[in-house]
């Protein structure tokens, strides 16, 4: 009952316009005080959190990104891999799922994905005579690639709260990440070929070799951080580092497309973002703290193993909580608040601590895309100035191939974990 109580609460909170990180942590000192613990543990919460190297990458990974950004990147990679595939059957859209693909490659954010390509792709398929609801769906959708083909942002703080290897998530993530780009793929070609919607020219050899010479340091840029991750040369946030001053030659010195007043407001941009990042997870380890001291996850463990005695079952109600939850939480909040409460549970049914964090990161994904709080459908309504519905009905397809993705996750785990431990 008391379980009920809490969460009603942070409902009501969220609903009556509390930020989240000033919800969770509010309420976790509401907690500490009626629990009778010291209110001392809240600051001491927050400070082993803040203080932890790991979440360094996380400012780095977003300076990298935005500088990219700013620096006009995300039309360059467009425009040399539309040259390429764009005569296909629905070939702007592969061409904007390839583009959104190789972009989260080095920003490891969604909603930078989504907004980066979608300003330049979004115009481009209208004009070609693309259905709006369905390049709509095909940007919001394409754009949580960010958070799963590595490096991610969700993974960091997965494994910053868990302690397991980051690098292992990254490497987890990679085979999910292309299935995922890959059901994207079939499904666009499919679906514009029974449309009969719009291909573009064959692109001569001259525009291609132009193209791709303009967005080579881009891509030489994106295999860097992979490089260097997966060699064990850098650390996840050591290889941020060396990604956002490379971003910084990039942009300034090879392309020259970053000015100063775009430098400053890929700063700026950071800054707010990480703090606000950074909040919700200062909030959600004081709240953390709070439900373990109430020992919910145990209770919450014991419950589960006396309902559900296989790992299918609990994967399903897992699922189904989570996007119930992704109706009000966004994406951050709900790895640090499900992550310490559902994990003991999946490792006691002998699920893998590294594969639940990828299950966790593609159902967070559709979190990142279902109404009223997906922040992609916001970034694409931004971006396209049209409303809401029309981006969350367009959106619906990409969402069953998302449950796709999570059912083949299941019934063959080696997607995730043949790289990082059989490879």
């Amino acid at each position: 009952m008391t379980v009920v109580f809490i969460l009603l609460a942070l409902f009501a909170l969220l609903l009556s316009g509390v930020p989240v990180a000033f919800a969770l942590g509010g309420l976790g000192l509401a907690m500490l005080l009626a629990g009778g613990f010291s209110p001392l543990m809240a600051p001491q919460a927050i400070l082993s959190t803040l203080d932890g190297f790991i979440l360094l990458a996380v400012p780095l990974f977003l300076l990298m990104s935005n500088v990219l950004l700013k620096g006009g990147v995300g039309r360059d990679l467009f425009a040399a891999v539309q040259a390429w595939v764009g005569h296909w059957p629905g070939g702007l859209a592969v061409a904007t799922i390839i583009s959104c693909g190789i972009f989260a490659a080095i920003s490891g954010s969604s909603v930078a994905t989504a907004a980066t390509i979608g300003t330049v792709a979004i115009p481009e398929m209208l004009e070609r005579g693309y259905e709006r609801r369905f390049v709509y769906g095909l940007l919001a959708a394409s754009g949580t690639l960010g958070i799963l083909i590595p490096p991610s942002i969700p993974m960091i703080v997965y494994g910053f709260v868990t302690e397991e290897s980051v690098i292992a998530l990254f490497l987890a993530g990679i085979g999910p990440g292309l299935a995922l780009l890959t059901f994207f793929i079939l499904f666009s070609m499919g679906y514009a070929a029974v449309r009969g919607m719009g291909r573009a020219e064959v692109a001569s050899w001259s525009e291609r070799r132009q193209t791709s010479l303009r967005a080579l340091p881009s891509i030489a840029l994106a295999l860097l951080v992979i490089a260097v991750i997966y060699s064990g040369a850098a650390t996840p946030t050591e290889a941020a580092a060396i990604g956002f001053a490379a971003a910084l030659i990039i942009t300034g010195v090879i392309l020259r497309t970053l000015t100063w007043e775009g430098f400053r407001e890929a700063a700026i941009d950071s800054m707010a973002t990480t703090a606000a990042i950074l909040l919700i997870v200062a909030g959600a380890k004081v709240f953390g703290k709070a439900i373990a001291l109430y020992r919910f996850p145990q209770d919450i463990s014991f419950f589960i193993g006396q309902m559900i005695d296989t790992p299918l079952a609990f994967i399903v109600v897992v699922a189904a909580v989570l996007l119930v939850m992704g109706l009000v939480f966004e994406a951050l909040s709900m790895v640090l608040i499900m992550t310490p409460v559902l994990l003991p549970a999946a490792m006691a049914l002998n699920l893998d601590p590294i594969w639940f964090g990828i299950f966790m990161v593609i159902m967070v994904e559709c979190a990142l895309i279902t109404p009223p709080v997906g922040l992609n459908l916001y970034v694409i309504q931004s971006v396209a100035r049209t409303n809401l519905v029309d981006v969350s009905r367009g959106v619906l397809p990409f969402l069953l191939l998302m449950f796709l993705c999570v059912a083949l996750l299941y019934a063959w785990m080696d997607l995730a974990l043949y790289i990082p431990f059989k490879l």
